[in-house]
């Protein structure tokens, strides 16, 4: 199959940084093409409930290092699979998920992607992610704003909720309060124009960063599935918080992503059942 854009694709109005997460990703991407010719071979691990590793995730992850510490050996890694690799002291530290949607892999189902940002100083500078099926390259960097296949884009103008189209995902790492999640949908059901669980959260910030959804929520997530979405979704002038508002979400794993008019009924909505859930659970504990 041949790609829309080549392992040499580097325009020059890029930074080097974010060159090099492109080579990467579109190397990654070309690996999970081939592969899924032969999706019955591949062993597989379990790591959690619903939550699995292959060897095409190594693969994958291996590539994306490789191409990285080729250029920067000094810099840090942060790595689905590897977890931290590289200099542990560096500025520069590359956050990737190098298969995102390993499940929907698993079944041919044809929404995966690899996710690639790097944050100096804290900061998220550059981001990455590539879509190996439809060939959708999502690209951003601080203050340059967000690409797909060398486009600007834009997040959707909604501001009503009644109007929206809402992404989100299940908490599969904390199954044990899917019940309360449960709930949340729910009152998000009760608000929104519809919803959608698509598998992978790095692809669905992207959608939100040009407009397929209108907002996002999620929560369970580690730093390597929010990086590359959050700085696209924000360069596509979205707004990225947690689920208190602030900007503590790559730590806290719950993030909120959608245009600025769709936060504040976001949030009202996750707060106010976030109180139902709280004071459930002391009734419940007072009587026990």
């Amino acid at each position: 199959m041949q790609r829309l854009f080549p392992v040499s694709y580097a325009p020059m109005t890029r930074s080097a940084h974010l060159n090099i997460a492109i080579r990467a990703a579109l190397r990654a991407g070309d690996i999970m093409r081939r592969e899924r010719n032969h999706l019955h071979q591949l062993k597989i691990e379990t790591k959690a409930p619903g939550d699995y590793v292959t060897e095409v995730d190594r693969a994958c992850e291996a590539t994306i290092v490789r191409a990285i510490l080729d250029m920067y050996p000094d810099h840090g890694i942060l790595a689905e699979e590897g977890g931290r690799q590289g200099n542990p002291d560096s500025d520069h530290v590359w956050i990737i998920d190098p298969l995102d949607g390993t499940t929907n892999y698993l079944h041919d189902h044809p929404h995966f992607c690899v996710a690639i940002a790097l944050r100096v100083r804290g900061v998220l500078q550059d981001a990455v992610i590539y879509d190996p099926v439809r060939e959708e390259l999502f690209t951003a960097s601080r203050g340059e704003g967000a690409q797909l296949n060398e486009r600007r884009i834009r997040c959707s103008r909604t501001g009503s909720m009644k109007e929206a189209m809402i992404g989100t995902g299940f908490p599969l790492r904390k199954r044990r309060q899917m019940a309360d999640h449960i709930k949340l949908y729910s009152s998000f059901m009760n608000s929104a124009q519809d919803l959608r669980r698509s598998g992978s959260a790095c692809l669905d910030m992207a959608y939100i960063a040009c407009g397929r959804l209108d907002a996002y929520f999620e929560s369970g997530l580690q730093p390597w599935d929010m990086a590359a979405g959050a700085l696209i979704v924000r360069e596509a002038g979205g707004v990225v918080v947690d689920y208190q508002g602030g900007d503590d979400y790559l730590r806290s794993g719950e993030v909120i992503a959608a245009p600025f008019k769709m936060i504040a009924p976001m949030l009202q909505i996750i707060q106010v059942q976030n109180k139902k859930t709280t004071k459930t659970k002391k009734i419940t504990k007072t009587a026990s």
